[in-house]
């Protein structure tokens, strides 16, 4: 039978491009150490258990800063009982005298990497076997599942620890030469306030735009996209949209109108002004030379949200990730635990998906009825639905607002005053923004200095 056949096969691996790399180390210690770390050589990246253990106690042999020869190597292999389960010390010198040149170390590392990496290639493989063959999962969890299993084998997904000495110079040196006159070190978010405040929008960071219905959140998260893909006040940089909720023809609909600063509503049902194309062409034209890339796939899985977006990133270099919205999105693996706990993993999945493909995901939320109960109507960090997990995961959680909402008659939605309450900033102090919202073009803008003055008492 093939599964017989295969099941008595041997793992890659190479015998003598192990001992060639420990050979190295017991001719030449220090260097070949050095260059085995830096080819991110571990224990378990030998076959053979008894070099798994010896290159484990060489190299804390070395971290400690013991001379290291052949006497002080047999001798600590001895206090620590590994000299018998290593072969003893004819197998050192075995070691020793089956390596000729120990300059090739690196070349010895990058053979016995590459058989590691096969072996760890059949171990995830085989997982992914048995978890299709158990029937417990969709088939797109567990290709998401698989394709993330991959990206880490690949090395992109695992980078090696850098000294705490290189860390703390690294900091310093772009601390040292920061342009004192430079505010924004982020993604730009295209609006002067926000980019004041915020420094705009850092990799790595899990954005958090929270508001109640009919708020504008999905508005002012599609104003960002567009004018980060556009660049405007910063770097142009390629933007991903995952919208749960609308479809990319609706949505782009939707910018193209908001650009070119016409009413979808007041052009229903009638031509086009010869003015209304114009400004329409020209959104066009503006438009597409914005990278934004959309995904309008319903009911995304964290998952595979993840590996979509993780294949965006690797194939178009995403600056940008924004979704729409979070309680949209579901974690079925958690699922039979309540809705919070699964919240609560999509929030961390969220997070570790910024720090995984390092840009800023912004995140829209829903806030709950409370705000509504209160006299004033002001959302709070606490109204954020359906877990805390968020608020602890984000790295910025900003509060959309408009105060004439909730006003009635004639002076609802009258005054186009918005308020971004940046709530919580992981790296700076929190504030309010003013912006100011044109509602008939769904559009966020600059608030201006002759405009009202905001009132600190809404």
């Amino acid at each position: 039978m093939p599964g017989e056949a295969g099941s008595l096969r041997i793992p890659p691996h190479s015998a003598e491009a192990e001992r060639g790399v420990l050979g190295s180390i017991l001719l030449d210690p220090t260097g070949s150490i050095d260059k085995s770390l830096a080819r991110r050589m571990r224990a378990e990246s030998f076959y053979d258990r008894r070099h798994q253990l010896l290159f484990e106690q060489l190299v804390d042999m070395s971290q400690a800063n013991i001379p290291m020869d052949a006497v002080t190597i047999g001798q600590w292999l001895k206090e620590h009982d590994a000299l018998d389960k290593v072969g003893g010390y004819d197998y050192l010198v075995e070691l020793q005298d089956s390596t000729l040149v120990p300059a090739h170390v690196e070349h010895y590392c990058d053979i016995v990497q590459e058989k590691y990496l096969r072996r760890r290639l059949i171990e995830k493989s085989v997982e992914t076997i048995e978890s299709a063959y158990l029937d417990e999962q969709e088939a797109s969890l567990l290709i998401g599942e698989a394709e993330g299993a991959l990206f880490d084998l690949s090395g992109s997904g695992e980078q090696e620890v850098p000294p705490w000495k290189d860390s703390v110079r690294s900091a310093f040196t772009e601390i040292e030469n920061r342009d004192p006159n430079q505010l924004m070190s982020g993604v730009t978010t295209g609006y002067i306030g926000l980019n004041e405040r915020l420094g705009g929008l850092n990799n790595t960071d899990m954005v958090v735009l929270a508001a109640r219905p009919a708020m504008g959140k999905t508005s002012l998260a599609l104003n960002i996209a567009e004018n980060a893909a556009l660049g405007l006040h910063g770097d142009p940089v390629p933007v991903a949209v995952f919208s749960l909720e609308m479809s990319r023809e609706q949505l782009v609909k939707r910018m193209l109108f908001s650009h070119a600063k016409l009413s979808s509503e007041r052009m229903r049902g009638r031509r086009m002004t010869t003015d209304e194309h114009a400004r329409l062409t020209r959104a066009v034209d503006t438009l597409e030379k914005a990278e934004i890339y959309i995904d309008d796939t319903p009911g995304l899985e964290a998952v595979e949200l993840r590996s979509r977006a993780r294949r965006l990133k690797n194939r178009y270099g995403i600056g940008l990730i924004v979704i729409d919205y979070l309680q949209l999105m579901n974690y079925s693996k958690f699922a039979r635990e309540g809705r919070q706990r699964e919240t609560m993993a999509i929030s961390g999945a969220v997070k570790a998906m910024a720090k995984e493909l390092d840009v800023p995901v912004m995140v829209l939320s829903q806030l709950s009825r409370a705000t509504e109960g209160r006299g004033d109507n002001l959302p709070k960090l606490s109204d954020l639905r359906d877990s805390g997990a968020i608020e602890q995961d984000a790295d910025v959680v900003m509060l959309l607002y408009r105060p004439s909402y909730y006003q009635q008659g004639d002076d609802r939605n009258a005054d186009n005053l918005a308020i971004v309450d940046v709530a919580k900033y992981r790296h700076g102090s929190t504030g309010r923004v003013r912006m100011s919202f044109q509602r008939e073009f769904t559009r966020f803008e600059d608030r201006r200095e002759d405009e009202d003055e905001f009132n600190d008492e809404v």
